[in-house]
């Protein structure tokens, strides 16, 4: 192949190779347990799969509409509103997205203009920082502070500018597994309140939250739903997240703006793996399975470790356990994991790809959304360390 010869400018200089794509290769590599990317390593539900096979027999094989399927942007709307009480027109307020990372970048695209601040909290999401800085957006960064890694609230006031176009929030939150409860809502309802900044609620975790607590949508909200577009992800929910469908809500101004967008970003969507999960939603008792399932896996892997050197950080939702290292290794996070992939089998994520400037507290994640065969592999040699 020939070279590019002429200069090029990159747009994001700083972006390299994300750290999921980097440790799951380092784990293939050497034939590692991958306790770092996020994505189950069992099936989907049975009924599931053939209901997505019986879509496709049936016809289901052209462009669907640009918005997604009736059927299932109605199953949406119905399971917000007996969830949290929240009433979205299918029609003109619900967008079904190819993953819950595309939704962020739209809503981006659609509502971050040249010079626009954003407000985001670190440790955060990687994808994050770079769809704004595509827009020619500000990124500002408050600080989630270890170990407890809750919101400071005079922080955040501190950072509004008249610039401030959005905050991005995410709860349950990746990596920390830490969850925004009802006053963190209130207070940030009171941050925004009689201003025009939009808040982007990643929720793609809404049904991981342990311990009887309850997920605090801001769809619970009226005063941030007015101006919030709410991401979800039919992947997490679903163990699918191959399937790359999620799914955006938003006051139908909002909306109006995304769709201008997504509908030249992707377009539309799978349309057989719509009609199977419109159907699978129907499905009565599902939410209340998968938290049992993984605050089960969530147990057992803090027991595990309970006895190691590794000390637990909370995990209140997701299914992501922190720990910190530092009574085994005094090693850099990033040399750590990747020690621990290459001599112990196991691989997992440092941290400190989470923050702009690297910070390292000694924290690395591991995924627990793992069969029990592969849990119990991965916890027999993390004990022994």
């Amino acid at each position: 192949m020939p070279s590019y010869a002429r200069p090029l400018t990159s747009r994001l200089p700083q972006v390299g190779t994300t750290i999921f794509t980097v440790m799951s290769a380092l784990a293939q590599e050497h034939g590692a347990i991958n306790l770092s990317q996020g994505f189950p390593d069992f099936d989907a539900p049975a009924e599931l799969l053939s209901l997505l096979d019986q879509a496709a027999k049936a016809g289901h094989n052209q462009y669907p509409p640009m918005a997604g399927v009736p059927v299932l942007r109605e199953a949406i709307a119905a399971k917000v509103q007996a969830l949290y009480g929240a009433a979205y027109s299918p029609d003109t307020e619900i967008t079904v997205t190819a993953g819950a990372t595309q939704a962020i970048f739209t809503a981006m695209a659609a509502l971050v203009h040249p010079g626009d601040e954003v407000i985001v909290f670190a440790p955060v999401y990687d994808s994050y920082a770079p769809s704004v800085e595509l827009q020619g957006g500000k990124v500002v960064y408050a600080t989630l502070a270890h170990p407890d890694y809750r919101p400071d609230w005079a922080q955040v006031k501190a950072l509004i500018t008249p610039r401030t176009r959005m905050i991005v929030i995410n709860s349950p939150h990746n990596p920390t597994g830490m969850v925004w409860t009802a006053d963190d809502m209130a207070q940030l309802e009171a941050l925004v309140r009689d201003t025009d900044i939009v808040v982007l609620s990643d929720e793609v975790y809404e049904h991981m939250v342990f311990d009887g607590a309850r997920h605090e949508s801001v769809m619970r909200h009226p005063g941030l739903a007015e101006r919030s577009v709410v991401v979800s992800s039919f992947g997490k929910t679903y163990h699918v997240t191959g399937w790359k469908v999620a799914y955006c809500l938003a006051p139908r101004e909002l909306m109006a703006e995304f769709r201008k967008a997504h509908q030249f970003i992707v377009f539309t969507v799978h349309a057989p793996t719509q009609h199977a999960l419109a159907e699978f939603m129907q499905r009565p008792g599902w939410y209340e399975q998968l938290k049992a399932l993984y605050q089960g896996k969530r147990d057992i892997f803090r027991q595990a470790l309970s006895g190691s050197r590794f000390e637990l950080l909370p995990c209140a939702g997701t299914y992501f356990q922190c720990v910190t290292y530092r009574a085994i290794s005094e090693e850099g996070d990033r040399a750590f994991v990747e020690r621990l992939t290459r001599e112990h089998g196991v691989a997992a994520i440092p941290v400190s790809a989470f923050y702009p400037g690297g910070d390292d507290h000694g924290v690395i994640r591991f995924c627990f959304a793992k069969s029990a065969g592969t849990l119990e592999r991965a916890l027999e040699r993390l004990i022994r360390l």
